[in-house]
């Protein structure tokens, strides 16, 4: 998540007046995330999430998320729901954009996550793996083996203004990856980005999963794989055994896996490395001038090149900012100017006047890693 688009007062009125919610008390951009723009709406009512879909989500995507996160709620998945409107429409356009208006759910996301908590995670993933059998929409992985090589084609010409060396690096690991990449293990709807930011506890109670905008069919396995990775590696690099057997515990508590996915779990988890790596590094060098997100990173202080732990080493070093969380698990802060849209500072590295035009600009402060590992270990 992320605020790219502003939206005019009058506008988000007449928006949110069109869902029969009441009026707007406060309207604040959530300072988080790099895909779309997001804001936290208050009414009468209650609070909720506006998203307006930028140009890298395809608009002939949005009904699959849409309509996938309307049937897993009513499966009885913890999600965020999308509203309909008084005509009955949960896809609108606003400034410009698609956007939709969706359930707000409380809860934060942990950045020292447990055992236990890895454990709830396999279970969620494993029923959302299981609910989402029956959803009659179907969408490809975009961001699957297939997209790899492509998006680096994008900027592998950059890729060494991240880190020299970067572009070597991705070439191998692509020749290896791409080569030994399983075929023919059980599939359907996948998350595809489950990451310790896109679920939120209340406590030690897990209470919903969100960003469901990578959302596609894909190997149930690989979505598991991007878990270990996100979940169960230290700050160093190194394998959490006992949070590598929670989680698969907890999702084997619901889904068993087959023989050949735990086989094939090394290899998926450095795909998964891989894929996040491409599009972080894509990121880097492609984030649009005025964004909250800016591109800038913690270089690594040396570069490790084992076959074993280049693509996790590279993914932290070229971490994305996030910040800290609030509200629901999202950070929004700032000096309040109006009634309702936020206006705030720029961060403390970009200090200064503001853009011309700019009238209100979320402050994004602080990072949370974002790497992902290149193996694991079976548990």
């Amino acid at each position: 998540m992320a605020v790219y688009t502003e939206i005019a007062d009058d506008e988000l009125a007449r928006f949110i007046d069109s869902y029969g919610l009441g009026p707007v008390s406060s309207c604040k951009g959530i300072a988080e995330g790099v895909e779309n723009t997001n804001y936290l709406v208050a009414t009468a009512k209650g609070r909720f999430i506006l998203t307006l879909y930028e140009k890298r989500v395809a608009a002939a995507d949005l009904p699959f998320f849409l309509g996938l996160m309307e049937h897993l709620a009513a499966k009885g998945l913890s999600c965020p729901t999308p509203l309909r409107d008084l005509e009955g429409r949960n896809l609108r356009e606003l400034a410009g954009r698609p956007a939709a208006l969706v359930t707000f759910l409380d809860g934060l996301w942990l950045r020292h996550p447990m055992p236990r908590h890895c454990r709830s995670v396999g279970v969620a993933l494993a029923e959302l793996h299981e609910d989402g059998r029956d959803f009659a929409m179907s969408r490809p992985n975009a961001l699957g083996p297939a997209g790899w090589r492509p998006l680096f084609e994008r900027f592998r010409d950059r890729a060494d203004e991240i880190q020299m060396g970067l572009g070597h690096t991705i070439e191998t690991e692509l020749q290896t990856v791409l080569a030994a990449w399983p075929q023919g293990l059980p599939a359907g709807v996948i998350h595809a980005d489950l990451f310790p930011d896109n679920v939120f506890f209340q406590g030690d109670r897990l209470s919903g999963l969100i960003d469901f905008y990578f959302a596609c069919n894909d190997l149930f396995a690989f979505d598991l794989a991007v878990c270990l990775n996100a979940w169960c590696f230290t700050p160093e690099v190194k394998f959490d055994r006992e949070k590598g057997a929670a989680l698969l515990a907890g999702y084997q508590s619901v889904r068993k896996l087959t023989g050949l996915e735990r086989e094939a779990l090394p290899t998926l988890c450095r795909g998964g490395a891989l894929r996040f790596l491409l599009t972080r590094a894509y990121d880097w060098v492609h984030t649009p001038a005025g964004a909250l997100v800016p591109s800038w990173v913690r270089r690594p202080t040396a570069t490790n090149t084992s076959t074993t732990a280049t693509s996790a080493t590279i993914a932290r070093a070229t971490r994305r900012p996030r910040t800290a969380s609030t509200s629901g698990g999202r950070e929004v802060r700032g000096d309040v100017t109006r009634p309702w849209c936020q206006s705030a500072r720029r961060p403390s590295h970009d200090r200064g006047r503001p853009a011309p035009g700019r009238r209100r600009r979320p402050v994004g402060a602080g990072w949370r890693p974002s790497w992902s590992a290149s193996t694991v270990d079976e548990t």
